[in-house]
């Protein structure tokens, strides 16, 4: 009875992304749009709970939910009149971005379909228990070959940048 209830709760869940995912951008108003966004992220992370990766959780929604579209709805705010200028998109241009809305789609279930293509390997051979939160965040914070210390950091500094653009853009006006 688990499994079932694990399965509609998936299909809410997916079912809410799918819903939240179209609003954020079919609508005119910028910050419903980061709301939505918000309600997008804080689905994915309940998609990793129930997955077990209580970690992945955690991060989507500290990072993601609680930092990023905080950052967005700062920047909105400093930037620019919500609401304002917000013009109907013309129906050439509605036609050339659902093409490239369909085209994503179809690359993407290429890639999902077609994932051990891809891969070369077969997943069920990685070895599961050698992978733990203190080897991610050694890997994630190491400055080694693959380490992402510096990227990490490279982004955190245009953040940095974006925000202090914002506040001088809000300063002029």
């Amino acid at each position: 009875m688990e499994s079932v209830g694990n399965l509609i709760l998936y299909f809410v869940v997916a079912l809410v992304i799918i819903v939240c995912s179209v609003l954020t951008v079919t609508t005119r108003q910028i910050l419903r749009s980061a709301t939505y966004l918000l309600f997008v992220l804080f689905a994915t992370a309940v998609i990793y709970f129930q997955m077990d990766y209580a970690f992945l959780g955690a991060v989507q929604i500290a990072v993601y939910a609680g930092g990023i579209v905080v950052l967005f709805v700062f920047a909105i705010l400093l930037t620019h009149q919500p609401g304002k200028d917000a013009h109907q998109v013309e129906s050439s241009r509605r036609v050339l971005g659902a093409v490239a809305a369909l085209l994503g789609v179809a690359v993407c279930g290429y890639g999902i379909f077609a994932y051990a293509n891809f891969c070369k390997c077969n997943l069920e051979q990685l070895p599961a228990d050698k992978v733990s939160i203190e080897s991610i965040g050694h890997f994630l914070l190491s400055t080694d070959k693959f380490g992402y210390l510096l990227p990490f950091e490279a982004i955190s500094v245009l953040l940095l940048a974006c925000i202090i653009g914002g506040v001088v853009i809000a300063r002029r006006r």
